[in-house]
């Protein structure tokens, strides 16, 4: 059984990586023409209250209209396998594919339950209702008398996309892809990239100014933790003098330059030397 580091009477946050979602609509695209959904075990850590999906892997099952199987023998050795491979992995909760939780899902989740203390349920709906693919995370909680239980359910929690930085450049990659015929994106120069990040910084700038100005003018209501959010993003941004700051930026403008330029040199005078190389050996033959 997994150690937990769960606070008492503090409800989690579930962090879910990209890779993981791709990982479950994978499996369910692949799956057998007679099944309706797929499940599959979570993989992460925990840290107090927050836990971070990082991996997952598929579960053989089948369910009918009175009864499910689920494939422990399988989902036993998959574990041991991944723990093999990274022993900070462990089982965190399971997923399924479908727009809602069903009467065999509290079956399933007590399968769970006896590889991990409150394990989370991720529900996927893939049947993209008004063209939106519905995500949920959910826990169980106990029903009944102070004095005894009468029974569980399952109660949604808190949960987010986290998305690391090298990641967040693959994701905006394949979403500029939906918009190409042949679904290929070119990639661009670091110039471009430079460029690219400016032009989104101005425009996330300008809705947070357009947002403080509106609440601040009365003409909606002011949501405190963007208030708090916006607060630590102003603190986080070091104080430098605008001339030193124009400066330095110009400084890097020009190396970057300079890097670029050296490259198509070199690529140049690669090229130049293949040709010539073409020319001259038929004729020493």
């Amino acid at each position: 059984m997994a150690d937990h580091l769960f606070l008492k009477d503090m409800t989690p946050r579930v962090k879910v990586l990209p890779v993981v979602y791709f990982s479950i609509l994978d499996h369910y695209l692949r799956r057998n023409d007679q099944q309706t959904r797929v499940i599959g075990t979570l993989l992460g850590t925990i840290s107090g209250c927050t836990i971070e999906v990082t991996n997952c892997f598929p579960v053989p099952h089948s369910e009918t209209d009175d009864q499910v199987a689920v494939d422990v023998e399988y989902q036993s050795n998959m574990r041991n396998l991944f723990a093999a491979v990274n022993p900070n992995e462990v089982v965190v909760g399971w997923y399924a594919t479908g727009p809602e939780v069903t009467e065999h899902s509290m079956v399933i989740h007590d399968i769970v339950n006896d590889e991990t203390r409150s394990p989370v349920h991720l529900c996927v709906d893939t049947s993209l209702s008004n063209n939106h693919m519905g995500i949920k995370a959910m826990i169980s909680s106990a029903l009944g008398s102070p004095t005894g239980t009468a029974g569980k359910l399952l109660v949604p929690v808190e949960c987010e996309v986290l998305i690391h930085e090298p990641e967040r450049v693959a994701l905006s990659m394949l979403d500029k892809s939906l918009d190409q015929p042949d679904a290929r994106v070119p990639l661009i120069s670091d110039l471009d990239h430079v460029s690219e990040a400016t032009v989104n910084l101005q425009e996330m700038v300008a809705k947070a100014l357009k947002y403080v100005t509106e609440v601040t003018n009365g003409e909606r209501e002011g949501d405190e933790r963007i208030g708090r959010y916006l607060r630590d993003t102003v603190a986080a941004i070091p104080k430098v003098d605008p001339v030193k700051f124009e400066g330095m930026f110009n400084d890097t403008v020009q190396d970057l330059l300079m890097v670029g330029y050296l490259s198509n040199l070199a690529q140049s005078q690669v090229t130049v030397q293949e040709k010539l190389n073409d020319i001259l050996i038929p004729e020493s033959r």
